[in-house]
């Protein structure tokens, strides 16, 4: 488990890298928070830093977005707060993207999780005084 923490906005891009650096076998993020403490904020930084030139937004009403970096990369992202039931991400095809070997950034994974892969990252943001927030990244064996 490795732990940072983000003192101000202009720290994330910095923090991004490091996460990415340790987390880089990893290809599916489980991103853990409650609503508004910055999940889809740091997906925009990791994002950015992996290539990604377009604006990268929370998918709540599409459940996935997809991002191609500078290098071809593809990069699925989402937000799987509005899905009822494992069954719903079944009929969008969710195995396939987490299966595929791209990235794929999951907010609000726990509504899926029978279906995700063992060898998760997971990161945990949480608000903690002041604005500040603490990121924490726990990587299987």
């Amino acid at each position: 488990m490795i732990e940072y923490i983000v003192e101000q906005l202009s720290d994330l891009p910095e923090i991004a890298k490091k996460v990415i650096k340790t987390s880089k076998n990893k290809h599916v993020w489980c991103f853990d928070g409650e609503m508004g403490a910055g999940k889809t904020t740091f997906i925009q930084a990791i994002c950015k830093e992996l290539g990604v030139e377009a604006a990268v937004q929370s998918p709540t009403f599409s459940i996935v977005n997809e991002y191609v970096t500078s290098t071809d990369q593809t990069i699925y992202h989402f937000d799987c707060y509005r899905l009822k039931s494992v069954n719903e991400a079944l009929d969008i095809g969710i195995e396939e993207y987490l299966y595929s070997g791209n990235y794929c950034f999951i907010e609000w994974a726990e509504r899926i999780t029978p279906l995700l892969p063992d060898d998760i990252a997971v990161v945990k943001i949480q608000e903690i005084e002041d604005e500040k927030r603490k990121i924490t990244v726990t990587l299987p064996k």
